[in-house]
Order: C-alpha cells, then structure tokens, then sequence
C-alpha cells in the first residue's frame, strides 16, 4: 500500500474523532472558543513532531521562502474560516449529515485545482470524485432546488466549509512542494507554522471577544487536550498525503471518513441513519474503488 494512503486513512480516523469530540464540546461552548481549542492545543503536539523529524533528517534551522509563507499564511486563515462553518454546520444537521456536506471538498479540489493550481486529474479520477460527491449529496438530503441553495443554512455553511478546505488543502500542497526538504519534514513545517498563525489568531480574537470563554475552556482541559491531539494527528496524515499525492486525489480518498461518521452517528451519539444516507455511503464506496484504479 503507497504511503500516501496510509496516511489518508490516519487523517480520516482522526479527523472523525475529533470531529465528533468537537461537535460536543460545542454545546457549551461558542463556536469560536471551539476553533481555539482545535489549535491552542494542538500547539504543543505540532512543536514536538517538527523537532523530533528536524532531529530524524538532521535539518539545520529552517528559513521559507515567498511561495511557503504566501501559501501557508492562506492555507492557515482558510482552515480556520472551514472551521467555523463546519462547527455551525454540525449544530444545524446531525453529525453525519454536517460532515458530509462539508465534503464537496473534494469535487471543489479537483475543480479549483485543475483551473488555478495546474492539477487536472485523469477522467477517470473526475469521475470519482462527482460520484463521491453526489453520494455525500444524497445522504444531505440536499433538495436539488435554486432557492434552497439560499434558504437551508445547513448547506450554505456545509457548502462554505467544504471550498475553504479546498483552498487550504491546494495551498497546503502548495506551501509544502516549494521547500527543498524530505516530504514528511516539509508537511510538518508547513503544519507548525500554520498552528501558530492559527492559534495567535484565534487567541486574539476570543481575548478581545469572548474572554468569558477562557475560564469555561480551561475547565474543560482534558476535553481539551484529546481534541488538540486528536487534531494535529489529523493534520499529520493530511498534510502529508497532500505532499506526496494531488489533494484532489487525497480528498476523494479522504471521503471514507464519512463511513467512519456513520459508524460515530450511530453507536455514540445515537442519531438513526436514514436510508439515503446508506445509499449515500455506498456511492462514496464506489468513488473511493474506482480512485484507486485511477491511481
């Protein structure tokens, strides 16, 4: 098995993981605090992994260049703004149902990729990539009409998560090829230094914002602490999957996640999975099948 897809499936677990230890720690917490937490601890994790490879490779003290800090400085306000919509789209649909409108991610790659990023992808990847999409779709419950585009919040924020993914994960792929450095070292400089932008952002802002929050946020460490691990482990597979493969390619992989939701949806959160959703998983299956015979 090539190591990117290793380290897709480890993005897919953790993302998941996190994903739902987020969705409930969001109930008693502002959405903005929630985005906090994903980075402020995830700092400490992301320090440990770029110096403990920086200490593998031998890597002397690492200087960017113009491509690395213009691509990952968007990369790291992009994710944050997928984020927030993702935690708003959670608490609108049910878990599965959120994630899985956030995952027009990988049509949106594919689509932006191939016109900005000079990534086209073979026909037959195209097709994989539509047919995992229609299948998240499906399970949605996305009624296919004009005006719901503008009237169902769940999509809009679904749909607003699922681009600005796409856009972190292109210029995360971007951020990444332009540093001279062995692949795995290189996604975890791209990783650290997004964390930190991240974290100092959003730090200032609940400091100016919601500083009641901080209180409530640390009283809740342990939470805390699993979400900012669970979060940079994540971060870890697709960051570097993105450096070794397109991130088209790695987002439609990456859409198995959604039968890890429904496995999450069903015996810990207790929500019933309806039969579109079932048909909705089996067509990311077959978008997933005919990936791999793609590549």
């Amino acid at each position: 098995m090539e190591t990117w897809i290793l380290f897709t499936l480890l993005a897919v677990v953790m993302q998941s993981v996190r994903t739902a230890a987020q969705k409930q720690i969001a109930q008693s917490l502002y959405t903005s605090t929630t985005t906090l937490i994903r980075y402020l601890f995830g700092l400490p994790f992301a320090l440990a992994y770029f110096f403990f490879l920086r200490s593998v490779y031998q890597e002397e003290a690492l200087v960017g260049n113009a491509v690395f800090y213009r691509a990952a400085s968007l990369a790291a306000i992009a994710q944050i703004i997928a984020t927030v919509f993702l935690i708003k789209a959670l608490t609108l649909r049910n878990f599965a149902v959120g994630t899985a409108l956030a995952k027009t991610e990988a049509l949106l790659t594919a689509v932006i990729g191939a016109l900005f990023f000079s990534a086209a992808l073979s026909p037959v990847a195209y097709l994989s990539v539509a047919i995992g999409v229609v299948g998240v779709l499906i399970a949605s419950n996305w009624r296919l009409s004009f005006s719901d585009l503008f009237q169902n919040e769940s999509i809009k924020f679904g749909i607003g998560a699922g681009l600005a993914f796409a856009l972190a994960s292109l210029w995360i792929r971007e951020a990444s090829l332009s540093l001279e450095l062995p692949r795995l070292f290189s996604a975890a400089a791209v990783l650290l230094y997004m964390v930190l932008v991240q974290t100092a952002s959003c730090l200032l802002y609940v400091l100016i914002r919601e500083s009641s929050q901080l209180p409530l946020m640390l009283a809740r460490w342990r939470s805390c602490v699993f979400i900012g691990f669970s979060s940079l482990a994540g971060s870890v597979g697709w960051f570097t999957a993105m450096s070794l493969q397109d991130a088209a390619v790695v987002k439609t992989l990456g859409q198995a996640e959604f039968a890890v939701t429904l496995v999450i949806t069903y015996f810990y959160f207790g929500e019933k999975i309806t039969t579109k959703e079932y048909v909705g998983i089996m067509l990311v299956a077959l978008s997933v099948l005919l990936l791999m015979v793609a590549t």
